[in-house]
Formats: C-alpha cells, structure tokens, sequence
C-alpha cells in the first residue's frame, strides 16, 4: 500500500512543492493525499491544486479554542483516511497535545534552526546576533514541547561574514528542500520511526542531535530546490 502522507501548511508551500517534485521524480514513493491550511489565502493551496492534490481549510480564527480548531482538523484528516505521516511544512500554530496524541509518531516538523537552539521565531537573526559561525535546519518528531521533539535530521549551513537574515534564511531553506523529501522518503520506506528508546532509522538509534545530513546525501535530490521561494 502507498505510504500516505498529509502536509499541513500556512503560507507559499515551497517544502509542499519540494515534497511534491519529490514524487513526480520518483524519489518519494508516497501519495500526498491531503493538504490542510488554517488560512484560505495560503499560496500552498494553490500548488497542491495544480497538482490534482485535495485541499482542506480549517480556519482557526472559527473556532473558540484551540482544542476545539485541532479536532476539527483531526476529523478532516481522518475523514480522508488516517495518514501515515502528517508533515508540518510552515504550518503556523501551536498545536494540542490531544492532536499531538492523536498523531505521535507520524508527525513530523521542520525548524529553521540546529535545534536545541533557537526554538521559535526569527531563527536566522538570533543566530546572526550571537555570532554563531553555522546555522541550518531540523527535522523532528513532535510532541508536546514546542520545537522540543526528538530530532531526526539536520543539515547544516556556514554562516558567512557578510551574512544577513534574508541571506541566511534562503540558504537555509534550499537545505530544507532537500532534507524534507529525503526524511520523508525515509517514513515511506519504513526506515524511520519513533520508538520508546529514541528515534530509529534502519534499525538503528539516531544520536540526540538526529542524522546530520550533508548535501553529498541527496545529490539527485529535488532538483531545482535552490530556485524555490517560501
């Protein structure tokens, strides 16, 4: 059976199109079964429908909790059939811990930054303010601690000395495009999975600070990932 896969977004969608040139090229065997927004102008709904991929809005500002807007989106995504991996690529709320539970051990997030540092908002400049000489993006398992889930995956970028935070941040995110398809191929193969002892990929435990993953790995990867714009 096709691995199943459910993209949650906010904005442009640019690792929505990065997953979706992954399966165009063969390189993701999976179906992008749903794309779900919180807002009706997310550009990502307009990339997933050029693509024949169904689309969903689930409105937070119609809800009067946030429990009450993360069971609305539970049931449209189960209404569409349970996913085997939910993907949060931009997707701006903080999620329940009851959607967490729901969802714990298919739900994956991408941060701008080598987490642990820099949870949050505005990454890239924070990085630039406490002179740090590297930047980059994870990959983690969500739980119930924001930008706080066990990590799968980073990669890793130099910062430069002329570097500001719209330099850094679009050098980060052609690292993105091509780190998401490959973790993603990675749970549709059933390499990867969260287990009690920690994460696991082919069979093994994942240091803490998850794979580290260089460009050399997915040469082939996304081509056309460094064009793309958030």
């Amino acid at each position: 059976m096709t691995h199943r896969i459910a993209v949650l977004i906010s904005g442009n969608g640019s690792n929505l199109q990065a997953l979706i040139d992954a399966i165009s090229a063969g390189q993701l065997r999976a179906d992008i079964t749903l794309v779900l927004s919180n807002r009706a102008d997310a550009g990502g709904l307009a990339r997933a429908r050029q693509h024949g991929i169904a689309t969903a809005v689930v409105d937070h500002r119609d809800y009067d909790s946030r429990a009450a807007f993360d069971q609305a989106m539970t049931e449209v995504l189960d209404q569409q059939g349970a996913p085997d991996t939910v993907i949060l690529a931009g997707f701006m709320r903080i999620l329940t811990p009851a959607f967490v539970q729901h969802h714990a051990g298919r739900l994956i997030n991408i941060h701008p930054s080598l987490l642990p540092r820099y949870p949050g908002l505005n990454t890239h400049q924070r990085a630039l303010d406490a002179g740090d000489t590297e930047h980059g993006c994870s990959i983690h398992f969500v739980t119930d601690e924001l930008d706080g889930g066990p990590l799968i995956a980073q990669a890793r970028i130099p910062i430069l000395a002329n570097d500001n935070a719209t330099d850094l941040s679009k050098r980060v995110q052609a690292s993105e495009h091509l780190l998401y398809p490959q973790v993603a191929a990675w749970r549709a193969e059933g390499r990867l999975r969260l287990t009690n002892d920690g994460v696991e990929l082919d069979g093994q435990i994942l240091p803490a600070q998850g794979y580290q993953w260089h460009r050399r790995d997915a040469a082939e990867q996304c081509p056309g990932a460094d064009a793309r714009q958030r």
